[in-house]
């Protein structure tokens, strides 16, 4: 996709550089993520109005380290280099980085020296958000130093060549009025235009579905979830009647949802979906297996042959063979388990992403492959779902395999459905359920001693995770109220079979991930 007068992300292999774009596309601004090894022909044919250099886990100094043309930073385009961009920009026009003594990470606070177009309006002391290893002490001529943190030298400059580096994470939710930097950067510093809406995104998504599809059906993976129930919709819009979706009962799903749901997506929203169990397969795929990584994997490549034969049926039906598969993919998913734009580390294996099959039997439509979840409900909203899909919790693709840890067998999916009904039940009615972003109970692999009754007893333990995100880049736990923890661990250990303790999850993302496994 090409609108002249965005701002280009060069990507470093940041763990949140879709979130970058995703802040400027926020202000209504288009903006486009390129690789850093992308050429500067590359980069002016977008004809942008600046460029953004993302962060990274490599130093400068590394072997191999991410590197792009350091023409880039003569085009006469503003240029904001966030933590290894600011050091790969000092370090390439002759400034000095060393590797800190003690790496900072986490909340710190900047210290503002000098006024800067990049902080117009902004406090002098500002909360920030660093994930560093690497120190600039050395500044390249004509930049001066704008802010600092206790033990960093946070914020750079050179205003005559528009060139700005922050060491900090100003796209994150935890860097106070981070999204106001970059919104002086794109229309103070940048002087770009608003170019971006969801309404231009719907139709040049479904202007280019049409053109990838042609006159070909597609079957889509329709889960129930917000993700998938838009790019159906989206897919729809563009092909209509050509499309066929599917709903797998995996036998990972929590209680009565394959029920509930097809009503749901055949009598609200009156879409064609043809209802498949195929628990037994699945449950047989996962048998003896312990390592998450597999689970994921086997479940992706189980996915695919449901698929694969239901496609078969279909096309024996109609006459006319299905080339597609339409997926919700979001960039979360991508991001986090394969590199897709630049160096980035691989940190689980998304079902529907890095667990696919190489010899993958159709062409994919991932309409939303480039989106964050809370930009998927408003895109959502615009195409008129109603709020009992937007507002609907995520769950994973791989189901509650990912939140049964150790071998899946169906006992343990029954007394984990019964647990996870419990924290929801709950969450619910203390009028929580719209206010947080996830909650839902995990299995741990271990056993404790409990009383139950005047009997000693030795039962599983039941995690219960709720946290707060807007993006599922970053997360935070949730601080429920005591009375609301305190009814769901009694109703859990009363209500479920051999269960006797119940813990609370207390860890953010990062380091932390929001599934446990």
């Amino acid at each position: 996709m090409n609108v002249p007068g965005g701002v280009i992300v060069l990507d470093f292999g940041g763990q949140y550089t879709q979130l970058i774009a995703r802040r400027i596309r926020e202000q209504e601004v288009f903006s486009a993520i390129l690789p850093c090894s992308a050429s500067i022909d590359e980069i002016e044919g977008l004809r942008p109005a600046g460029v953004v250099l993302s962060g990274g886990p490599s130093s400068v100094y590394d072997k191999g380290a991410p590197v792009c043309d350091s023409r880039v930073l003569g085009l006469g385009l503003p240029v904001l280099g966030i933590c290894y961009g600011m050091q790969w920009m000092a370090h390439s026009l002759g400034g000095n980085v060393v590797k800190a003594e003690h790496r900072e990470y986490g909340p710190a606070t900047l210290d503002r020296e000098r006024d800067s177009t990049l902080f117009r309006g902004l406090p002098e002391h500002l909360k920030v958000w660093n994930s560093h290893g690497d120190h600039v002490i050395g500044l390249p001529a004509g930049f001066e130093t704008v802010g600092r943190t206790d033990n960093a030298v946070a914020a750079i400059e050179d205003p005559s060549r528009r060139l700005y580096g922050v060491e900090f994470h100003p796209e994150v939710l935890h860097t106070e009025r981070g999204s106001e930097i970059l919104r002086n950067f794109v229309f103070e510093v940048c002087r770009a235009e608003k170019n971006w809406s969801r309404a231009s995104f719907i139709s040049d998504t479904v202007g280019a579905i049409r053109q990838q599809v042609g006159d070909a059906q597609a079957l889509c993976a329709l889960s129930g979830g917000v993700d998938s129930t838009v790019a159906a919709v989206l897919v729809h819009r563009a092909i209509g009647d050509r499309l066929t979706n599917v709903f797998v009962d995996t036998g990972l799903l929590r209680r009565n949802e394959f029920q509930d749901t097809l009503e749901l997506l055949r009598d609200r929203l009156h879409l064609k979906v043809d209802g498949v169990d195929a628990s037994e397969r699945f449950l047989a795929r996962l048998h003896g297996v312990t390592d998450p990584e597999e689970k994921r994997k086997r479940i992706g490549a189980e996915f695919i042959a449901v698929f694969a034969g239901e496609a078969k049926r279909l096309a024996l039906s109609s006459g006319s063979d299905m080339r597609f598969l339409v997926q919700g993919t979001l960039y979360p998913d991508v991001i986090e388990s394969v590199s897709v734009k630049g160096p980035s580390a691989v940190i689980k294996t998304h079902h529907n992403v890095g667990g696919l099959p190489k010899d993958l039997p159709f062409q994919l439509i991932e309409p939303l492959r480039d989106l964050f979840k809370d930009e998927v409900r408003m895109i959502g909203r615009e195409l008129g779902l109603p709020d009992e899909i937007l507002l609907k919790h995520p769950f994973p693709g791989p189901g509650l395999a990912v939140r049964l840890l150790g071998e899946v067998t169906k006992d343990k999916l029954e007394v984990l459905r019964a647990a996870d009904a419990i924290v929801v039940e709950e969450i619910r009615r203390a009028g929580l359920y719209g206010k947080v972003w996830q909650a839902f109970a995990v299995l741990l692999p271990v056993r404790s001693v409990g009383v139950m009754g005047d009997y000693r007893s030795y039962g599983y333990t039941i995690a219960v995770r709720v946290v707060t995100s807007e993006d599922a880049m970053t997360a935070d736990w949730a601080r429920l109220p005591w009375d609301v923890l305190e009814r769901i661990s009694t109703r859990v250990v009363n209500e479920v079979r051999d269960v006797t303790r119940v813990v609370y999850d207390v860890s953010s993302k990062p380091p932390s991930t929001i599934e446990w496994e």
